[in-house]
């Protein structure tokens, strides 16, 4: 075999076995933090109630769940009801909970979260990544804020 086929060949080797380890590198991160990972997911740890005892516990009303990004954020929009009560929100990470699929989603896309003292009469909002896009529109998701989780919002 001569020089420059020998060259070729080891190149084409050596390009195959960099494909074939990227894609089972990717793999296996993946799968060890993919979105069945239990380890990894914290369940709403806050009581679940009422919309109106949510509104008083919380101090904010959910005005809005909706899917964007492509499918891969939620838009939570909130409006600020107590000023007081509506800074406990800071204190417990905020979560959702899809009640079809039981997907936990918690983590807040690029760290977006609202710091400082809440205003009455203000609307806020919190941007979710959605893992797998599994949360749709015409879902029901749990929505934890602060001491209170309340179910059965509709994600638009």
């Amino acid at each position: 075999m001569s020089r420059p086929t020998l060259y070729r060949v080891l190149g084409i080797a050596v390009g195959v076995g960099l494909a074939a380890g990227g894609v089972i590198g990717y793999g296996l991160t993946r799968s060890s933090g993919g979105v069945n990972d239990t380890k990894a997911v914290t369940r709403p740890t806050s009581p679940l109630v009422s919309e109106g005892r949510f509104e008083a516990r919380s101090g904010v009303r959910i005005s809005q769940l909706a899917v964007t990004g492509a499918g891969g954020l939620l838009d939570l929009r909130f409006q600020v009801l107590d000023s007081d009560r509506a800074n406990s929100v800071h204190q417990i990470p905020p979560m959702l909970v899809d009640e079809r699929t039981g997907v936990v989603v918690n983590e807040l896309f690029m760290g977006h979260q609202h710091h400082g003292r809440m205003r009455a009469g203000q609307s806020y909002y919190l941007i979710f990544n959605n893992p797998g896009n599994l949360v749709v529109p015409g879902s029901r998701v749990t929505v934890q804020l602060g001491p209170a989780q309340v179910a059965h919002v509709p994600v638009r």
